[in-house]
């Protein structure tokens, strides 16, 4: 079973981590049978799944509805989930007692947060109380008003020095592992060979130490939803509306149920 250490153990041994991002115990129950090292609930969930255009709207109590979902479909999977926004940038103590209720009602492994040395308090403090951090610096969603839209980060000098110092402070701070979202490939490159963490891309190129991706949009479920770092394994969109309307012609003619759907 994938434990903290393994983070570590993969990034000495140089071998990749793999993440995919679930929400439900349908989906879970189907990757704790995969390959697959960690499960991330992310707070993505409030696109994917609930429609909104942003991760803004999610609460904490739809991170433990979701997550608690997940562990009971994966019960042996390493568990990381996200802290909504605002679940803890008003102050450590709001994040200690948010994380610690994600922790013990969802039996996940860890939280993971955006933000560099704005939250190094917040940080130092989960660390500190035994509740492992993930770091998230780049494309960071939850500050996508600030940004003005999803945009690569880290081209200009001025960011891209930030994201190298954020980096290196929130390992000093004592989180295990960073995602690194929307960044150039040569600066997750750079930041992985300065890092003796691991570095989880996700549009961030092949340097990092592993790789995230949404399960749904890997899948292909969205056909609508096409951007570059996303690799579509299947296209369940097409599939799943095939044999939807399959179903609604098959129920008009009266060949389902057949002999074989009914109770005698």
């Amino acid at each position: 079973m994938f434990n903290i250490n393994d983070f570590l153990q993969r990034k000495i041994d140089k071998s990749k981590i793999s993440v995919l991002t679930c929400y439900d115990f349908a989906f879970a129950s189907i990757l704790e049978k995969s390959d697959v090292d960690v499960l991330l609930v992310g707070d993505s969930v409030g696109n994917v799944v609930a429609g909104y255009s942003d991760t803004l709207p999610v609460t904490v109590d739809q991170m433990i509805y979701h997550a608690s979902s997940v562990r009971r479909g994966a019960p042996s999977k390493y568990i990381v989930v996200d802290m909504p926004f605002m679940s803890y940038q008003v102050s450590v103590e709001q994040a200690l007692l948010n994380a610690g209720r994600i922790m013990k009602e969802t039996g996940s492994n860890a939280v993971k947060l955006e933000g560099g040395a704005y939250f190094a308090d917040t940080i130092r403090s989960l660390v500190k109380s035994s509740i492992p951090v993930m770091g998230h610096l780049g494309l960071t969603p939850q500050s996508i008003q600030s940004f003005g839209g999803y945009k690569v980060q880290g081209r200009e000098s001025k960011r891209r020095k930030e994201i190298i110092d954020d980096a290196l402070l929130l390992e000093e701070l004592g989180i295990f592992a960073l995602v690194l979202e929307m960044v150039p490939e040569d600066l997750s490159a750079e930041i992985t060979k300065k890092l003796s963490i691991p570095t989880i891309g996700i549009g961030a190129g092949k340097f990092c130490d592993g790789q995230v991706l949404v399960l749904n949009d890997m899948l292909g479920m969205n056909a609508e939803f096409t951007p570059k770092f996303v690799k579509k394994y299947l296209n369940l969109n097409e599939n799943i509306l095939s044999a939807v309307n399959e179903y609604n012609s098959e129920v008009k003619e009266g060949a389902f149920p057949d002999e074989g759907n009914v109770f005698k």
